[in-house]
């Protein structure tokens, strides 16, 4: 990715049973996407990207897959692109290093 910012977001794709696998191929056709999670009537997709219109472009795509009823955006996170190589601290759940 050659952007200077990481754009990750998650979706939850409500869809009819048997959408599964259309679903999957759309999924397929776009290297910054993913299923996380197929569910027989939700699923939840991620999305990588190092452009940040590209989550909201990757939503009406998606809700133009047959069988598919709604995607609704759960989460959007920025990170500069170099954060990503850096090391992770030893943190605990309040977010404070130990």
């Amino acid at each position: 990715m050659s952007g200077t910012e990481i754009h990750i977001a998650s979706f939850v794709v409500q869809h009819r049973e048997g959408a599964g696998p259309a679903l999957a191929a759309a999924v397929a056709g776009h290297a910054d996407l993913e299923v996380a999670i197929a569910g027989e009537t939700r699923s939840v997709v991620l999305c990588e990207s190092a452009e940040g219109r590209a989550a909201l472009d990757r939503i009406e795509q998606l809700k133009d897959v047959p069988g598919v009823l709604n995607v609704l955006l759960v989460a959007h996170h920025v990170e500069p692109a170099h954060a990503l190589d850096q090391p992770l601290t030893n943190a605990n759940a309040s977010g404070v290093s130990a």
